[in-house]
């Protein structure tokens, strides 16, 4: 499996010492040639903080996601919002995803500026230049598919009235996204759904209705209730869905789309769906973003519960590892059970959870990473991490800890450049970021 597809943009992207990571006096060089530099993260070749992904966890984590979709008969359109890294969609295309998953326009031109065709847009699109955008697009490429989401009669009217006006050639697709009272977007009931029906059955033949999805990670309930939550949206979607299936407005669609999936109960989705039977060809797309880089805490914590789930299952394996680490020195320790590490909200993303320490090195001690002493991640500010450790720890000014996150996609996007490191912290590539 190779690690990362070679995008001639990106690698010829220059970086210099205004990009957070990178070394001043190094000099610049094209991205391509970071790999050949010889630096250790460890070693001290590079400023702190640095954000690194393993290469090993990387690949890892993309043969167990093709395991799993080829177990559970089902499609992968990744969540790209996590990384926002072109490199990592095409190595996601390369592992046979069905397409790539957006949730702006923004995005969506990102997706395009590297070839992306085949684009979820898991997002409502109002407002006339991002509908124009999407438009627009699709007439210029006839081989761009994309798909947008709709749960309102003025949503659906907006986007039928753009493209009659552009007198588009063929429809847009849109899918039906079906929600739950106080849980984010989506229609909420099968009233909703009929009206939403009656409306796309109207707007023939500048928008074509292909399927029906949810989203169920919005869903808020403790980790022994969130299972029977997220069955009880799904089962609203596939009541939808045999509505959906039958109707005039959908009558094109082939296959007609199943999608649902964040990066928690992918499981469950998956095994709530692809036995479904609509009386035509159906396609579940998941659509779990953060499974590549995974992380240390919530989706952690989030996979053992998976695995609780389906203790038996064959495709479980040793699961998916945490790819994404940041690396610092520790700067201060002005009281005994205090210290200090260079990094903060600016490197570490912090809504989910604080960070936690991963890994410990002494430069003058360790040749590897030690697991940490005993301290707590107890605050962040803009750049520094607060630790609470005991008085007699052998935690010292100088010294390098590493953290992983409880989310990585608010960890990606402050970063532009993220090294590609091996199992002894040597930097074998890079990736770019667009955020």
């Amino acid at each position: 499996m190779n690690l990362l597809p070679r995008l001639p943009e990106i690698d010829a992207w220059i970086v210099d010492d205004c990009v957070k990571g990178y070394p001043g006096g190094a000099g610049p060089r094209p991205l391509r040639e970071i790999g050949q530099s010889g630096w250790n993260v460890l070693r001290g070749d590079v400023p702190f903080p640095v954000a690194v992904l393993k290469a090993s966890a990387l690949e890892n984590n993309r043969k167990w996601m093709n395991r799993f979709v080829e177990a559970l008969g089902v499609e992968l359109a990744p969540h790209g919002k996590t990384t926002m890294s072109p490199q990592l969609f095409h190595a996601q295309l390369a592992d046979g995803a069905w397409g790539m998953t957006c949730a702006t326009i923004s995005q969506l031109q990102v997706y395009r500026r590297f070839g992306v065709q085949r684009v979820l847009i898991a997002n409502q699109v109002v407002g006339s230049r991002n509908i124009g955008y999407l438009l627009d697009e699709s007439m210029r490429d006839p081989e761009f598919e994309p798909y947008v989401l709709v749960d309102s009669v003025e949503g659906v009217e907006l986007l039928a009235a753009a493209a009659r006006n552009r007198r588009i050639p063929r429809p847009l697709r849109v899918l039906m996204e079906i929600g739950q009272p106080g849980v984010r977007t989506g229609a909420r009931d099968l009233t909703h759904v009929r009206r939403l029906l009656t409306a796309i059955e109207s707007t023939t033949p500048w928008l074509a209705l292909h399927g029906v999805e949810c989203y169920e990670g919005a869903i808020k309930a403790p980790p022994d209730a969130a299972p029977g939550a997220v069955r009880e949206m799904l089962n609203l979607q596939t009541e939808a869905a045999r509505l959906v299936a039958a109707s005039q407005a959908a009558r094109t669609a082939d296959p007609f789309i199943l999608s649902a999936g964040g990066s928690e109960y992918f499981d469950i989705v998956a095994l709530a769906l692809r036995d479904i039977d609509l009386g035509r060809r159906t396609s579940v797309v998941l659509r779990s973003g953060c499974y590549i880089v995974h992380d240390h805490l919530a989706y952690a914590q989030a996979f053992e519960r998976l695995r609780a789930r389906q203790p038996s299952a064959d495709w479980i394996g040793t699961g998916l590892a945490p790819a994404l680490e940041i690396w610092t020195v520790v700067q201060s320790r002005p009281e005994p059970t205090r210290a200090y590490a260079a990094a903060g909200k600016r490197d570490l993303s912090h809504d989910m959870q604080l960070p936690v320490a991963i890994g410990w090195l002494d430069p003058q001690r360790h040749s590897r990473p030690k697991p940490p002493p005993d301290l707590e991640v107890i605050a962040l500010n803009d750049q520094h991490v607060h630790l609470r450790l005991p008085a007699d720890s052998p935690l010292r000014v100088g010294q390098l800890i590493g953290f992983g996150v409880a989310h990585p996609c608010t960890t990606f996007d402050k970063w532009q450049l993220i090294y590609v490191v091996d199992d002894h912290y040597r930097i074998v590539d890079a990736i770019r970021t667009y955020f």
